[in-house]
């Protein structure tokens, strides 16, 4: 693995007087944060682009934060969980939502979630994950100092390294292959980005761009033909979709390489990506520091991903006769190993039975 690593609430002199009369004299209120009710609960309101493997994993990364720090979901807050089904009219319309609910914080998981709330409001903090890059999603004006109300957890790839990656695994590839929406400004700068790596290093490239997931198998039926291996940056549309990119690319015996393990857990071959939980629980310990200390979303620099890992697809791997190095078998997951776990989890609730009729 590499590693590259209360605001008080503000009281007016009536509502502490009243606030002493009704505690009995002269003992003192509790304070909370400006943003917490009057029983010191919260609000947030999560604003997912769409459903799929490393999104869903950064949502239950941010709310295991919370709760960590003391904030739990129907004890002291309220999470309002939504979902845009990858439609932008859709976040257009949970954005307004939030808005009107006046919750105390918004949780936007990837660019075009964060783009749709932040154009709704200067007003309520938002803390974003999932967003390659904030600056060129015009979200911020720096990573250093966000200048507005938004911060949070960037997903930027190391991309470098994931070309060379390409290189080392399939040192006969001649063409590099990219696959991505031209709709999402992540995926254009990632894409841009691996370009230009690839002209550094000598590697001619060739694309396929998509604008809805119904492009998907006919995107990746015509690129096949035409490179040796396949780059996919953290697309949404494609990390939604890997079954079908990994069903024709395997056919075809072209290794896909993914820019985070969860593309490559369902369909792709290899990656040195992304956590996207440990992305998401650094974006709620963010919101924490929001919400309980009273941050200034303006001033929190933008946070990079704390760890990037390797993952190979032993089954892909087997499917397109690629060898995997040996130096990476501790990184390699097959199916068989999801049957262990799944029967080793088994075992462990079968145990479990077994020892509560006993007990009874």
């Amino acid at each position: 693995m590499l590693k590259f690593k209360n605001v008080m609430a503000v009281l007016t002199a009536g509502v502490l007087a009243f606030s002493m009369v009704a505690c009995g004299g002269g003992q003192s209120a509790d304070t909370t944060s400006e943003t917490a009710d009057a029983e010191g609960n919260y609000s947030i309101g999560i604003i997912k682009m769409m459903d799929h493997d490393a999104l869903n994993k950064a949502e239950q990364g941010f709310v295991d934060a919370l709760a960590d720090n003391g904030l739990v979901d129907g004890e002291n807050l309220t999470i309002d969980y939504k979902n845009g089904q990858g439609d932008t009219n859709n976040l257009s319309t949970i954005a307004d939502q939030f808005v009107s609910d006046n919750v105390d914080l918004v949780f936007a998981i990837a660019t075009p979630a964060a783009q749709a709330i932040a154009g709704k409001t200067t007003d309520i903090p938002i803390v974003g994950t999932a967003i390659t890059s904030y600056t060129e999603a015009q979200l911020a004006n720096s990573d250093e100092a966000p200048g507005r109300n938004i911060t949070g957890t960037t997903d930027m790839n190391p991309i470098e390294e994931q070309i060379r990656l390409i290189q080392e695994i399939c040192p006969d590839a001649k063409t590099i292959g990219f696959l991505y929406s031209s709709n999402e400004d992540n995926s254009v700068l990632q894409v841009n980005m691996a370009k230009e790596v690839c002209q550094e290093l000598g590697l001619p490239t060739t694309e396929q761009t998509i604008s809805s997931t119904n492009e998907i198998q006919q995107a990746v039926t015509s690129i096949v033909d035409a490179c040796d291996a396949i780059y996919i940056p953290t697309d949404n549309k494609f990390a939604s979709s890997m079954p079908i990119v990994g069903d024709v690319a395997n056919a075809a015996g072209i290794p896909v390489f993914c820019a985070e393990q969860g593309m490559v857990e369902t369909g792709g071959f290899a990656t040195l990506g992304i956590d996207y939980y440990s992305i998401g629980y650094q974006a709620g310990e963010m919101a924490v520091k929001v919400l309980v200390d009273g941050e200034d979303p303006a001033t929190m620099p933008i946070q990079n991903p704390s760890e990037y890992t390797y993952c190979f697809n032993g089954d892909v791997a087997e499917a397109i006769g690629v060898k995997i190095p040996d130096k990476y078998a501790d990184y390699v997951i097959s199916s068989a190993d999801e049957d262990e776990a799944d029967a080793d989890a088994d075992a462990a609730e079968e145990e479990t039975e077994a020892a509560t009729e006993a007990a009874q």
